[in-house]
């Protein structure tokens, strides 16, 4: 049968909306995506403002992204129920992007993480995350959740500081020297702000803490500016901090208007003058991307896990489909002003809560923000900036997951705490790509450090055992037990070599080897090899017909009278018996 590879099945896209399709739906699923979507809408206005502000850029497109990229990930995803937009995880790592590359940088950035996500999703990587360590994600997901909160507590202050950068220490020490400059009605504006979304969850009423918080911080901010702004009591807000000009038209605030196409590459870069696409500069942005599309694929499926859990639906998500899904999202969103989007938990919790039945209430979130853009512009300028770092500080606390991170410190092996803490150290003051390429080498190695100890090497007493009773002391039996890989096959073997000098015969009971590495087979040529030269036979028990297989093609093959394959200790013992005779009769 001849192979043409033009017959591969690609994964599919838009899985999630083609599950909902064959389910069957319906008015009364509408009605449910569109309150669903009307919630999560509301509730996504000002995070994605919050999210842009922390991340570097106006607040304008954080508003995009959800719109965009939101869009696109429910209508070409692999999950129901995944909400995408701007999220805090990538705070951390976009912020630097933002100060040495600009917004052109980031936004081609995220372009390029978008084609890797791409890739992924092809090549059915779509497991990615069950090959994450939870103390990994929970460190540096602790980690990034200390950077946000440390880069709001200027504008929750109201200090004067000079442009935060990439280091914490820096950050830190900045903060601290300007703390003379705290302005007292900024701070008890998101005081104010923090204690109504704290508070506010209690009444159990349908309107979202950060709106309700918001909105207060908003009239008092209004308040403070209008009636105490003459005696020097100015409260910054987005209208005050922020500009915008397109196609001639210039305004403070967010701009009232769609998302319209530009190129990433003409958009400013650090110096504030259009970005020069080229070669070096794809070349420089190559590894913050891949960190983009990691980061990326662990979260949405993170999310997409998760979700399937709470709605209990009878389908699952797709998670090769999720991947290509928002790898479109973040290639079409950058050409709209948005920035890297991925599914957001909260967002999506919140949309199986409030009764989602399809991605049509993820594609109806966006509108919302959309509409919001267009029609209330004005109002969203009015939000005060410490109001937005207040919301920030809780975002940082949800996602620091406290809790979780003090009982893993309490009951987890002394390997995974080490783990945790050094990931959750370089995410704080390095960077979060280190922090996951550090943590998950750490966690392949305690991991092959345990499986090493699991495999152990054992003589076997003869004279107790009811298959192999009655061998001359000729024969020795050993078993080995646990897989033989690099980590555990020296160490298994090793006291293979120390046998006792009358012994001429070795039975090794291989039935508890599941496999073997490569290292594993030039460790047990090797011993073959001694065993020969010292006069020892050889014979091997239990071993599957694919590690024989291997073995064969290594150059280990039968050796009569010195090397052979048995498939029980029964047959060993015959064959053992039949050439310690042979032995006898020819010394005779």
């Amino acid at each position: 049968m001849s192979y043409n590879p033009l017959s591969l099945k690609l994964p599919g896209i838009a899985t999630g909306l083609r599950a909902a399709w064959r389910e069957g739906y319906g008015l009364a699923d509408l009605r449910k995506d569109a309150m669903a979507g009307l919630t999560i809408g509301i509730l996504a206005v000002p995070l994605s403002m919050a999210l842009a502000i922390a991340t570097g850029v106006p607040p304008q497109h954080g508003l995009y992204t959800a719109i965009v990229a939101g869009i696109f990930i429910a209508l070409t995803g692999g999950a129901r129920f995944n909400v995408s937009g701007p999220t805090a995880a990538f705070v951390a790592i976009l912020f630097p992007i933002v100060a040495q590359y600009g917004l052109g940088g980031l936004l081609i950035a995220s372009m390029m993480a978008g084609f890797i996500l791409v890739a992924m999703g092809i090549a059915r990587m779509g497991r990615l995350i069950e090959f994450v360590p939870y103390p990994v994600v929970l460190g540096f997901t602790a980690g990034i959740a200390v950077v946000i909160a440390v880069l709001q507590i200027p504008d929750f202050l109201g200090l004067t500081v000079e442009n935060l950068g990439e280091h914490f220490v820096e950050n830190m020490a900045s903060i601290f020297t300007a703390l003379p400059t705290l302005n007292p009605f900024e701070l008890g504006i998101g005081a104010l702000t923090l204690i109504v979304m704290l508070l506010w969850p209690r009444l159990h009423l349908p309107v979202p803490a950060p709106l309700v918080g918001l909105v207060v911080g908003a009239i008092a901010a209004y308040g403070v500016n209008h009636w105490l702004g003459g005696m020097g009591a100015e409260v910054e807000t987005v209208a005050s901090r922020f500009t915008w000009e397109i196609n001639g038209e210039t305004g403070n605030g967010i701009p009232p208007i769609a998302p319209t196409f530009a190129a990433p590459w003409l958009l400013p870069g650090p110096d504030g003058e259009p970005l020069e696409l080229s070669f070096s500069l794809i070349r420089a942005l190559m590894g913050p991307a891949f960190a983009i599309a990691m980061l990326g694929a662990i979260e949405s499926l993170l999310c997409a896990v998760v979700a399937d859990g709470l709605a209990k639906t009878k389908t699952k998500h797709d998670p090769n489909a999720e991947l290509i899904g928002q790898g479109i999202g973040n290639i079409v969103a950058p050409l709209f002003g948005g920035i890297t989007a991925t599914a957001a938990l909260a967002r999506t919790a919140t949309n199986i809560r409030s009764g989602a039945r399809s991605p049509i209430a993820a594609v109806i979130h966006a509108l919302v923000v959309l509409l919001t853009v267009v029609a209330l512009a004005g109002l969203l300028g009015l939000v005060p900036m410490a109001a937005l770092a207040a919301l920030l500080f809780i975002i940082a606390w949800n996602m620091s997951e406290a809790r979780h991170f003090v009982d893993m410190l309490r009951s987890s092996p002394p390997g995974d705490v080490s783990i945790l803490i050094i990931c959750f150290g370089l995410t704080v003051f390095f960077d979060m790509v280190l922090a996951v390429a550090v943590g998950i080498g750490l966690a392949a190695a305690l991991f092959i450090r345990r499986m090493a100890l699991l495999t152990q090497t054992s003589q076997v007493d003869i004279d107790n055992h009811s298959t192999i009773h009655g061998l001359p002391a000729e024969v020795a039996v050993y078993d080995i037990n646990g897989p033989l890989f690099f980590g555990a096959a020296e160490k298994a073997l090793t006291s293979l070599h120390l046998v006792d000098p009358k012994v001429r015969i070795i039975i090794i009971d291989m039935h508890g080897v599941p496999s073997m590495d490569g290292t594993a087979i030039v460790a047990l040529r090797s011993l073959i090899d001694e065993m020969q030269r010292d006069g020892i036979a050889l014979i091997l028990v239990g071993l599957p017909a694919r590690i024989i297989v291997k073995l064969r093609r290594a150059g280990i093959r039968k050796t009569r009278g010195m090397l052979t394959y048995c498939r029980g200790l029964q047959q060993a013992r015959n064959v053992a018996l039949a050439w310690h005779e042979r032995r006898d009769d020819s010394e005779l």
